[in-house]
């Protein structure tokens, strides 16, 4: 087992943890606030801590009002639990949401992978490094579109011939403003939560 700690942060590894193991440990509702990731034999549970649930509240809502402001239908699943058994892969992301494929999953109570489109969006928030290679993960999952924010960047990596290339901007959310969003997370701390979406949403209007 390996740990690895930041301020108020943990990530705890398992290896060699049957499918089985982990689908139990998935279905538990027992366990507030911690995320589980599993990539063939790999269980990894994270315990984040009081800043990266922070970044996690703003982006999220960043993403939600810049939506609503642009008429974009967008869908918010959050940290739901997204496994595939042929793979033996499963994650639950910090943020995630569909946009492109939103009327397809709209109304469903539970996401059925094989019959369902992965999330058109993944926002990880990243203070340290996962022992798995999510990237990876993620592109099994045929996710398109993934977010990496750390509080001073937003990294946007598109899913193309099996694996993310950065890109400057987003197509799930096109316009999304990356350099004032990032601004804007940096200034945690420095104001009100809402009043930093305020400041969020009066520069996304302004660029209308």
């Amino acid at each position: 087992m390996n740990t690895t700690i930041s301020p108020g942060e943990q990530r705890v590894v398992l290896r060699d943890v049957d499918w089985e193991t982990y689908l139990t440990l998935a279905e538990k509702t027992n366990r507030p606030g911690k995320l589980i990731t599993y990539d063939c034999g790999v269980l990894e549970i994270m315990s984040p801590s009081r800043n990266h649930e922070i970044l996690k509240s703003m982006i999220g809502r960043m993403v939600e009002r810049y939506a609503e402001i642009r008429g974009i239908d967008a869908t918010s699943t959050a940290s739901t639990t997204f496994k595939r058994s042929a793979s033996q892969r499963g994650f639950e992301a910090d943020e995630s949401f569909y946009i492109e494929h939103e009327p397809v999953v709209r109304g469903r109570v539970e996401i059925d992978l094989p019959i369902d489109p992965p999330p058109d969006l993944v926002i990880e928030i990243e203070q340290t490094r996962s022992a798995i290679n999510k990237l990876a993960l993620f592109a099994d999952f045929g996710i398109p579109e993934v977010w990496r924010v750390d509080g001073k960047n937003l990294w946007i990596g598109r899913l193309s011939e099996g694996r993310y290339t950065s890109s400057p901007s987003s197509t799930a959310l096109p316009g999304f403003p990356v350099d004032p969003a990032v601004k804007i997370l940096i200034k945690i701390g420095t104001s009100s939560e809402t009043q930093l979406i305020r400041q969020f949403v009066e520069q996304v209007k302004d660029r209308s």
